[in-house]
């Protein structure tokens, strides 16, 4: 974590630098995202996101040493110095046990965060702003920073078992909701300054209690809203003029600043100016899939034209399949019908297809599909069709015309915008277009 605290240190000395940080457990999104730091000679944050992996698999079947395992794995493969990789645990809490009561849903919290530690996990994201069952809602700021504690306690004795670099912290009460908002958006209320100060009050004093003082010190974040959601086809975007006591307040904290949830979508200068408002850490995660899916739709739809039916790997008829045959990741959040949720399981912002790729029938339809299109180099007439932007890089010689490589750009495309915003780019020329 050294160099994320020198991005947080120059930035509390004045640079207009962050950090993106990357949060999807998709292989090829973390590729590109490997791809893109080694690129740039930068640093590269990945998080993996609590119901992606825990102790029971999440929805991605992977455990958090198995992901970590993974991640660095592919660093050594593309070539990447392990130290430009970071890892962190992002919504470390009960995100994924809200179900049952506090003490419950904090026994299985505890084990969470000791796998993601003891795993190598070094930003911690401490969330404990959720309601369990049988809890007041909303917490209160006493309860959050208790729970948030209690973790903290679990996560210091693990790092003290199992060695290594010192884990950093993120905490905050006011947490979006992970994955982006369930209903329709029309307007958001940034955080009130003064709330950030009951935060972090409430924080500190049972840090202290717990004798975490020093742990607090360690302490590099604070969660709230700064005004920034999507929904399934809408985008709030971030006004700076709404937040200006939010940033003094955090300006006048010796080490903390804001880590920004939900900044999917938002466009280059909203980064920019986030970070500039002091939103240090800019999380990114259904965004990348997003970009992902369209490229793989259209890479399906070139495979179409180019072998028919019968040969082709059909993968979007076979995520589209996974989707209906189990609706439990996306039914609560599309309560439309008909047309409308044609439109919405495929294309809303909020990305619900993600959690069906790791699915068996899907990667092995994915499998097909890049192997069907990397026969030979795709026509320039169906990547100009298909692909305008992977076709100009192409044609610029920048990029191989490959299927895979294909997809990874269209990622890169996305993770640009943040590297921009953070400063992180080393103003060589890279295979992207100017954001």
């Amino acid at each position: 974590m050294k160099r994320l605290l020198e991005i947080m240190t120059r930035h509390k000395a004045g640079a207009s630098v962050g950090v993106c940080s990357v949060c999807s457990a998709h292989p090829l999104v973390i590729e590109a995202a490997l791809r893109h730091a080694q690129r740039n000679d930068s640093d590269v944050l990945i998080e993996a996101t609590s119901n992606q992996v825990n102790q029971d698999g999440g929805y991605t079947g992977m455990r958090p040493v198995e992901f970590a395992r993974r991640a660095r794995s592919l660093a050594v493969r593309l070539g990447l110095p392990p130290e430009r990789v970071m890892l962190g645990g992002d919504h470390l809490g009960p995100n994924c046990w809200q179900h049952l009561d506090a003490e419950a849903a904090l026994l299985r919290s505890e084990r969470l965060v000791a796998d993601y530690v003891a795993a190598g996990f070094r930003k911690i994201h401490l969330d404990c702003s959720m309601s369990c069952a049988g809890d007041p809602v909303p917490l209160t700021d006493a309860m959050v920073a208790a729970r948030a504690a209690r973790l903290c306690a679990i996560a210091e004795q693990t790092w003290r078992q199992v060695g290594g670099e010192a884990p950093v912290y993120i905490v905050g009460t006011e947490v979006p909701v992970p994955g982006g908002a369930h209903e329709a958006l029309s307007e958001l209320t940034p955080t009130d300054a003064a709330a950030v100060e009951k935060t972090i009050d409430a924080h500190v004093g049972v840090f202290r209690d717990l004798k975490l003082s020093e742990a607090w010190t360690r302490v590099i974040g604070l969660v709230v809203q700064p005004g920034v959601e999507f929904d399934h086809d809408r985008v709030i975007d971030f006004r700076p003029d709404r937040i200006g006591a939010l940033s003094r307040v955090i300006d006048a904290q010796p080490r903390l600043l804001y880590e920004a949830h939900s900044t999917d979508y938002q466009t280059s200068a909203n980064l920019r100016a986030l970070v500039r408002a002091h939103f240090a850490i800019l999380k990114v995660g259904p965004a990348l899939t997003f970009a992902l899916r369209e490229a793989l739709f259209a890479l399906d739809q070139i495979e179409s034209e180019l072998l028919g039916p019968q040969r082709a790997s059909r993968l979007r008829h076979t995520i589209l399949a996974a989707m209906t045959a189990d609706p439990a990741h996306w039914n609560r959040y599309y309560s439309s019908s008909g047309l409308q949720l044609a439109i919405d399981s495929q294309y809303s912002l909020s990305d619900r297809i993600r959690y069906y790729w790791p699915q068996p029938a899907v990667v092995a339809a994915l499998d097909r599909l890049l192997a069907n299109l990397g026969a030979s180099p795709l026509p320039l007439a169906l990547l100009s069709q298909y692909l305008p932007e992977g076709y100009r890089a192409v044609r610029e010689g920048r990029l191989n015309p490959d299927a895979r490589e294909l997809a990874m750009h269209h990622v890169e495309l996305v993770l640009r915008q943040y590297a921009s915003a953070c400063g992180q780019t080393n103003g060589s020329r890279d295979d992207l277009p100017a954001a």
